[in-house]
């Protein structure tokens, strides 16, 4: 019989801890490329969600995958899925 995984609806995101001051909580700033309309290049958007981290197990610089939540707080929706690569 195969084991049936619990699937979260909702966006995954991936992005670099940028703080982890808070406790419980992280900041992680996620980076996309957006096609300028007019000059038809691509453009960096960066933008900062903080997100749930109940473990306190992620450092600055760490790449961390991150997945949309029911709200925590006044800024908090996003929660800590897994961390992809850990800081040097």
């Amino acid at each position: 019989m195969s084991e049936a995984t619990y699937q979260r609806k909702g966006r995954t995101l991936v992005g670099i801890v940028v703080s982890d001051k808070n406790d419980k909580t992280i900041v992680v700033r996620v980076e996309t490329l957006v096609k300028h309309p007019l000059l038809k290049k691509y453009v960096r958007r960066r933008k900062k969600f903080t997100a749930h981290d109940p473990m306190n197990e992620c450092g600055i610089g760490d790449k961390v995958k991150i997945i949309e939540f029911r709200p925590l707080s006044r800024n908090k929706r996003w929660h800590l899925e897994s961390i992809l690569e850990k800081a040097v």
